[in-house]
C-alpha cells in the first residue's frame, strides 16, 4: 500500500473560478463587455472556461484548478464557418420561399 503525497494541490472551488473568470473577462474588455453594442457574446462557459466571439475573433478564457487565468484568442473554427453559411443559405431559401407565396397568393 502507497502513502498519499503529503503536497497535493487543492483545487480551487467552482465559484471562485467564476470569479477570477469574471475578473479576467471584465479586466481584457472591459466593464461592459456584455453588453450588445459591444459585440461580444458569450458562446459557451462554465465556472473554469468561457468562450466569448465578436465577428470573427474567439477569445476563450480559461481557469486551472489553480486559479492561474489564460486567454487564447483565436479566429473563427471551421465549425463556426459552416454555421453561418448554412444560417445564410437558410436565410436566402426563407426569402425565397416568402416571394414564392406573396406571388401565388397574389394570383400571378
Amino acid at each position: 500500500m502507497t502513502t498519499p503525497p503529503t503536497d497535493q494541490l487543492d483545487p480551487i472551488p467552482p465559484e471562485q473560478a467564476r470569479r477570477l473568470l469574471e475578473t479576467a473577462i471584465r479586466a481584457r474588455l472591459g466593464e461592459h463587455w456584455d453588453d450588445p453594442e459591444s459585440g461580444w457574446v458569450k458562446i459557451t462557459g462554465h465556472d473554469y472556461m468561457a468562450r466569448l466571439t465578436r465577428g470573427r475573433t474567439n477569445l476563450d478564457f480559461y481557469v486551472d484548478i489553480l486559479g492561474n487565468v489564460t486567454v487564447e484568442q483565436s479566429g473563427l473554427s471551421d465549425a463556426q464557418r459552416s454555421g453561418r453559411l448554412v444560417v445564410f443559405v437558410l436565410l436566402g431559401l426563407s426569402v425565397v420561399i416568402a416571394l414564392l407565396i406573396v406571388q401565388i397568393a397574389s394570383g400571378r
